[in-house]
């Protein structure tokens, strides 16, 4: 089979279910960034300050999941997408928790940048918040699966934490904003 098929050339791709949309539709942008946003996952498996190297596997396959939920039409698609649901959001919390435990409590806004894993972890975060952007555009005019943006809001939060924790682990400082110098 080739990768490519030219059915793209104009501008145009198919959902699941078939039906064709312009590259440029909210629905591509949101499937699009999840993408963009596992590709950064691809990153941070590769830390070697961390001990999350299983759940950020599974995060993966989480990510890859919700993408085709959102590249599903949600009238025409007929194939069975594997399912979310709510255990995912806990299995979140419990790692945030589990790093926080051995963090000093956040007294200030820090800033990327205490090493270069430290702002991987960053850069994952905010592709994970234009994520959640695009999905809850998408959420205002297409029905979606209420879990998805909810899983995403968790998730920018484990990856700020993440960044701590990669810090606290090299034996660094985060770096504290300064707003008035």
């Amino acid at each position: 089979m080739k990768i490519y098929t030219k059915t793209g050339d104009l501008g145009e791709t198919s959902l699941i279910g078939g039906v064709r949309v312009k590259k440029s539709n909210i629905r591509i942008e949101a499937y699009g960034s999840v993408d963009e946003l596992n590709s950064w996952f691809g990153i941070l498996q590769n830390i070697e300050f961390h001990n999350e190297k299983d759940h950020i596997k599974q995060i993966q396959d989480t990510l890859f999941t919700i993408g085709s939920h959102l590249a599903s039409h949600p009238e025409k698609a007929k194939m069975k997408l594997p399912e979310l649901n709510e255990d995912l959001v806990k299995q979140l919390e419990r790692s945030i928790d589990q790093m926080e435990s051995e963090l000093e409590p956040l007294k200030n806004f820090i800033l990327p940048g205490s090493s270069m894993e430290n702002a991987y972890c960053h850069i994952a975060r905010t592709v994970c918040r234009r994520c959640e952007r695009r999905i809850v555009e998408l959420g205002m005019n297409e029905t979606i699966n209420e879990l998805i943006v909810k899983y995403m809001n968790r998730l920018s939060d484990y990856l700020f934490v993440l960044s701590r924790y990669v810090t606290f682990r090299q034996k660094g400082e985060d770096i504290p904003w300064n707003a008035l110098r």
